[in-house]
């Protein structure tokens, strides 16, 4: 682990948490809590859901912040798959499906930080929550107006398959400036399938073909989130909207499946703009 500079913060109100970025933009991030960003905070107003923003009842882990989709973004159909010739049952944690992978249940561990940037791992477990093993990690930095996310799997001795995603719950936007091409037709279960159509009006929980950054205006703070995938998921809520950017659509282990070979890594950049 690297040293820890004395200007490195740590957050009273998140166990284990560390902040990161100075006065104008700064995140909170919590490894004990999925490694995720607990808070981005822009000219002193609060960007994301917070975990006490949850109302009772809410389904906790899942609900707040925003928090890296690994070793699979968004949902696994009835959590079956097949691999290699080989079928697989994940565990059910969400209705019907196994959703989100299990980062952002895990305990990452801080491998590197400093005043504007850190560093966490996690082992993937070789487990009934995931057979396969390996390693993933995330980089989260601060610079001038812009935080950035690199979210990144490495297979084991074994290979496996693979999809990234981040999902950062913002809080409700006055206005949201997103123009996909295209959406996933979702079928009877709420799944996306490899069919394409228009794009309805709002509101989704649904999958997009989108090519250009997503901007929202969240109070007087304009947020643009941008990354070089097409797949990006967007859930409107009234109270928040979450604008997911992946590396394929829900269920791609059966309807768009990539794997990695064995000591092969997956990265899925992000970079957040804000302007307050």
């Amino acid at each position: 682990m690297g040293g820890v500079p004395d200007h490195d913060r740590t957050d009273p109100s998140q166990p284990g948490a560390i902040t990161i970025g100075g006065d104008r933009l700064n995140a909170t991030i919590a490894p004990d809590a999925g490694g995720r960003v607990a808070q981005i905070t822009a000219a002193g107003a609060p960007l994301l859901i917070g975990r006490d923003d949850l109302p009772p009842g809410e389904l906790e882990p899942i609900a707040w912040g925003a928090y890296p989709m690994v070793p699979w973004a968004g949902r696994i159909r009835r959590g079956r798959f097949t691999f290699e010739g080989r079928s697989y049952q994940l565990p059910i944690n969400r209705g019907d499906h196994a959703i989100h992978g299990v980062g952002f249940t895990s305990r990452w561990t801080v491998h590197d930080r400093a005043a504007h940037a850190v560093t966490l791992t996690l082992d993937l477990p070789t487990d009934e929550t995931w057979p396969f093993g390996g390693r993933a990690e995330q980089r989260i930095e601060i610079a001038d107006d812009r935080l950035g996310v690199m979210l990144a799997a490495t297979a084991g001795p074994v290979a496996m398959p693979i999809s990234l995603g981040w999902h950062p719950w913002f809080r409700k936007p006055d206005r949201l400036d997103f123009r996909p091409s295209a959406m996933y037709r979702r079928d009877d279960d709420g799944i996306t399938v490899d069919e394409l159509v228009e794009v309805p009006a709002p509101p989704w929980d649904d999958c997009f073909v989108n090519r250009r950054a997503v901007r929202a205006d969240i109070g007087d703070v304009t947020v643009e989130v941008s990354s070089d995938v097409t797949d990006w998921v967007v859930y409107t809520t009234d109270r928040a909207t979450c604008i997911e950017p992946q590396t394929a659509p829900p269920d791609a282990f059966t309807i768009r499946p990539r794997t990695l070979t064995p000591g092969a890594t997956l990265q899925l950049a992000i970079g957040i703009r804000v302007d307050a």
